[in-house]
């Protein structure tokens, strides 16, 4: 399974979030790429890079950012938020991301994500299918849809989709544990690789998430605050 950390950018800097109520942010350092150095110092070789700002805005904002990153590291990087029109695609892949994650988009105009999907192929474009309540969720989680997370899933693997992260709003930034109830139901029910995030805490979240057959698991809150340690991570990645 793919150890993923998470840098979520706000204002410029590397902040987390409490179930995505920006009211709740907590800047834990002034420079994403001093974090996505220690990350690749500790052999990460992934991370979900997220454009909070964009994902407002409702186009990318942090692109310079994720340039830096790209061009200053060796991470993998997925970049998500703000994703909204074909020019946010060109230059988040312009500025180096490797994967991009589409969620609002995929929701609310499924035919330009299914002209991504086949133009960038099904490895480029991961799947952004979280959700509160089953639901999906829009525009950085301000907004909801009545699509069933499951339903939502299965119609974009009939269409091609390989990859999806599907992050249990509840769960995020909590440190309460992954929604594994939820993860093991979508994994029954379709064949999407499926990349976990929200709620992890601890290393045993991490070897349950890998028991089940994730592919990937996704890392943010239980990194910065030391729950998870970057040196335990080391033989995982």
């Amino acid at each position: 399974m793919r150890i993923i950390p998470a840098i979520d950018i706000l204002d410029g800097k590397c902040v987390r979030l409490e179930k995505g109520d920006y009211a709740t942010k907590k800047i834990y350092h002034e420079n994403p790429l001093e974090i996505a150095l220690q990350f690749e110092a500790a052999g990460i070789k992934y991370v979900h890079l997220v454009d909070l700002d964009g994902a407002k805005a409702k186009c990318i904002v942090n692109h310079k950012t994720l340039e830096t990153i790209a061009s200053r590291t060796s991470l993998h990087v997925d970049f998500g938020g703000g994703i909204k029109s074909e020019d946010d695609v060109k230059v988040a892949f312009a500025s180096g991301a490797k994967q991009i994650t589409v969620g609002s988009i995929a929701a609310q105009h499924p035919a330009l994500m299914l002209e991504w999907l086949h133009k960038y192929g099904a490895d480029s474009i991961i799947l952004g299918a979280d959700c509160r309540n089953r639901k999906i969720a829009l525009n950085g989680w301000l907004e909801h849809s009545d699509l069933d997370v499951i339903s939502f899933m299965r119609e974009y693997e009939k269409q091609g989709a390989r990859y999806s992260i599907v992050t249990d709003i509840e769960k995020d930034g909590m440190l309460a544990g992954p929604s594994m109830a939820l993860y093991a139901e979508i994994l029954a029910a379709t064949n999407m690789q499926l990349i976990a995030s929200g709620g992890i805490t601890t290393l045993a979240d991490i070897a349950a998430l890998a028991a089940l057959g994730c592919e990937g698991a996704i890392i943010g809150k239980a990194i910065y605050e030391g729950t998870i340690p970057l040196n335990a991570l080391r033989d995982l990645c």
